[in-house]
């Protein structure tokens, strides 16, 4: 669980043809969690992940950080077992335990045999680990150490630099544009990752979702002991809004790197958003398909100037980014700037074509089954489907959502969404 995952792919969509879709059950525990649950017994494993509206967007101004150390310290203690503890029973039971953490969302996972004596004790220590961490002052401390460190060495990276001020440039001071400092790490303290759990980590906001070897009356069973002695707040906090219109700005920083590493963007969509399906499609065709993109093409293959250059949505509670980045020459990172607007706007201007439309269909639809090739990916999906409360038939529907899409919607959806005139620019190791 150390690791931060970043989840949610660019517009990362689920999509089904003539292939079963698996069957979601959905219920409240009597705790206030939402469940969702798929019941398979092909393999004797039981994947579970319980999430919160608790990611980084969720911290405080003056506390930016506390979210992120609140979960990777959720194993690192509880009554009566130490993180070593922790990690020991788990390996003996041959369960893994592990987490995500994103800008909106915070969630622990556990994959472990189906069988009564694994399962059980696997669940036990998930349990407690959710519902009785410590946060230990040493393990805190090392942390904060390491973390600090991991920032400095960080801030001499070009990639990490761009992310940083292209959040700030979209963003401005809304939660989805802040980024950990140095100073913020520092004055973290363990009463501040306990306030935070007390306050976001409650039952009623929970998520569980369930895959695998059981019935359904285990999982209603699982679920509960999962989150029956959870915080008792209330519902998850809404973030505040995104100003989805930005004014134009470019911001050129000076590195060292043989390259120009450029960002470009704006607010885009949120994960409800009634325009999803046309600007995935039509986002595909830009620069979301990899080599079958507009911008690849453009860009790569006729010019040369980039290995690889990409756009995508990142769809969340409130509207997250809409991206287009590449790497490029130095000498030439100008003339790529330049070349990367025009495809933009002429895109924005004039749309798709049938035949590029018919494709991205076709690889969209195709490419589908390998997404939900496991239990883990389809357990992801549930708790997509749930946090962001999408229908119960999302997978059902996904195919026929795209194949209805037209040129005429994905044209009319970048014109009343994107603005190629107010984007943010960043360009970190400009030319000189």
């Amino acid at each position: 669980m150390r690791t931060k995952l970043i989840p949610m792919i660019a517009l990362c969509c689920l999509s089904f043809s003539a292939f079963a879709t698996p069957h979601i059950q959905h219920w409240q525990s009597a705790s206030g969690a939402q469940v969702y649950f798929v019941e398979d017994h092909d393999l004797p494993m039981l994947d579970v992940a319980v999430s919160f509206p608790a990611g980084n967007a969720y911290d405080d101004a003056n506390k930016i950080g506390v979210a992120g150390f609140t979960h990777s310290l959720l194993d690192s203690g509880v009554q009566g077992l130490s993180e070593d503890d922790i990690a020991r029973k788990m390996a003996d039971t041959g369960a893994q335990l592990g987490g995500s953490f994103d800008t909106d969302r915070a969630s622990i996972s556990l994959r472990t045999l189906s069988s009564a004596a694994e399962r059980d004790a696997a669940l036990d220590i998930l349990a407690r680990v959710l519902q009785q961490p410590l946060f230990p002052e040493a393990v805190l401390a090392r942390e904060k150490t390491s973390m600090i460190a991991g920032l400095k060495e960080a801030e001499t990276k070009p990639e990490y630099l761009s992310g940083k001020a292209f959040g700030k440039a979209v963003f401005g001071t809304h939660p989805y544009g802040w980024q950990e400092e140095v100073s913020d790490v520092e004055k973290i303290q363990r009463a501040d990752l306990e306030n935070f759990y007390r306050t976001h980590y409650s039952a009623k906001a929970a998520v569980v979702a369930l895959m695998g070897d059981m019935t359904r009356q285990q999982a209603e069973a699982i679920a509960q002991q999962l989150t029956a002695n959870l915080p008792q707040g209330g519902a998850a906090v809404l973030l505040p809004q995104v100003n989805r219109k930005i004014s134009a700005s470019e911001q050129r920083i000076a590195h060292p790197a043989s390259q120009s590493h450029i960002l470009i963007g704006a607010p885009g969509i949120a994960r409800n958003d009634p325009d999803y399906f046309p600007l995935y499609v039509g986002n595909y065709i830009l620069g979301g398909g990899g080599f079958v993109s507009r911008l690849m093409d453009e860009v790569r293959e006729k010019r040369g100037m980039a290995y690889s250059v990409y756009s995508y949505f990142m769809p969340m509670q409130q509207p997250g980014a809409f991206q287009i980045g590449l790497q490029t020459k130095k000498e030439q990172a100008d003339e790529a700037l330049k070349l990367v607007r025009e495809i933009l706007a002429t895109f924005v201007e004039k749309g798709v074509t049938e035949k590029e439309l018919i494709a991205a269909k076709q690889n969209i639809i195709g490419g589908f089954p390998l997404r939900i090739d496991s239990n883990k990916k389809i357990l992801d999906y549930l708790s997509v489907i749930g946090f962001y409360q999408l229908p119960l038939t999302y997978l059902d529907d996904f195919t026929a959502q795209v194949d209805k899409v037209t040129t005429k919607q994905i044209r009319d959806a970048f014109k009343r969404r994107i603005d190629p005139d107010a984007m943010a620019t960043v360009i970190v190791g400009a030319p000189e």
